[in-house]
């Protein structure tokens, strides 16, 4: 079993920046993929950004060149970089690991 615990969120306005973190505990040596959804309000779940164990990622198309997810294996650890926030991007995210393993949610809210 894998546990994750997701820190970063937070109000901030538009075309500023936020750094999520996911940190991994358990059985981290089962982890192959790392990544994060989002779910904004009335709306489904969808996918933002995947990482490899060996550090390719993948973006959906809408947070291509704004956002980067990273990934530090000595410390069990995913990031997401939100560079040039938009409202639109209000939502809570979510990090998975393997997409089984889900942690609880950080709220992001982009602002004036």
């Amino acid at each position: 079993q894998v546990q994750l615990v997701e820190s970063g969120g937070g109000l901030v306005q538009p075309g500023g920046s936020l750094r999520l973190s996911c940190a991994a505990s358990g059985n981290i040596y089962a982890i192959y993929l790392m990544g994060w959804y989002r779910q904004a309000p009335g709306k489904q779940r969808e996918w933002v950004a995947t990482i490899t164990d060996t550090g390719r990622p993948t973006y959906t198309e809408s947070v291509k060149g704004r956002f980067t997810i990273s990934r530090d294996n000595a410390k069990n650890t995913a990031y997401l970089q939100m560079n040039s926030l938009k409202p639109e991007d209000t939502a809570v995210y979510y990090c998975h690991a393997n997409g089984i393993n889900w942690g609880q949610g950080t709220q992001v809210t982009v602002s004036s």
